[in-house]
């Protein structure tokens, strides 16, 4: 992966966006607010897996739990590595939540719309959980792609090595393209490859982590008013 000189914190205007041939949105608590709280329904619904799994109780689960999550980047990748899961039945049970807290979003679909060149979701989740939550929202017709967990072989973000499958996958000029992202780490193997990065502030404490540093070079607090502004 190449490594850059962090982009100076210039404002991202809609002469900026014209210029912008690919748009990599992270899904969930970036296209919905992160008020939707779908992750609640999700952080049980992996507690619970890992309960009966390992044969734990409730509160040591959710502390194991947490520890993969920060260890290896999420629950499921600690999981493999360390008790050889079964990926694919832990994911189709922690993706069988509600989406209904999700609502339709014609502002989202209208700015989306405005918005130029490609646009592609990039997810620590499965592809059947984008579908659901964009068909929701109402833009899934906007993306030319999902790059999925199960693509990078069940390695997460912010591993280095599945940007480069990503951009090689899909023909992405780096230098080109908007990653959006609501956890600050994530952005920062985009930022060295050359993207440009936008981090959407919540009160979730693990999105903040290394939110100074260098590789976050917009901070926002909704989407939908920033790609209401950059699209006018």
């Amino acid at each position: 992966m190449d490594q850059t000189t962090p982009k100076p914190l210039t404002p991202f205007t809609s002469e900026t966006a014209a210029d912008v041939e690919t748009w990599i949105f992270d899904l969930d608590n970036t296209l919905y607010p992160a008020s939707c709280n779908l992750f609640a329904q999700i952080d049980v619904l992996m507690c619970e897996y890992v309960s009966n799994f390992l044969g734990l109780e409730s509160e040591e689960a959710y502390r194991k739990q947490k520890e993969y999550f920060r260890q290896y980047g999420t629950t499921l990748r600690g999981m493999m590595m360390m008790h050889d899961m079964d990926p694919h039945a832990f994911l189709d049970h922690v993706h069988n939540i509600d989406v209904s807290p999700v609502p339709p979003s014609p502002d989202l679909d209208a700015a989306l719309d405005r918005l130029p060149g490609r646009k592609f979701i990039f997810t620590n989740a499965t592809v059947d959980h984008p579908e659901r939550v964009t068909n929701r929202l109402g833009v899934s017709h906007h993306f030319d792609g999902i790059f999925d967990i199960c693509r990078t072989n069940f390695i997460p973000k912010p591993d280095p090595s599945i940007y480069d499958l990503f951009v090689e996958d899909y023909g992405i000029d780096p230098k080109k393209s908007v990653m959006v992202e609501d956890i600050s780490r994530n952005l920062a193997p985009a930022a060295a490859l050359g993207m440009t990065t936008v981090w959407i502030k919540t009160d979730a404490k693990w999105g903040h982590a290394s939110s100074n540093e260098g590789h976050v070079h917009h901070v926002i607090d909704d989407l939908n008013n920033w790609l209401a502004e950059i699209t006018k």
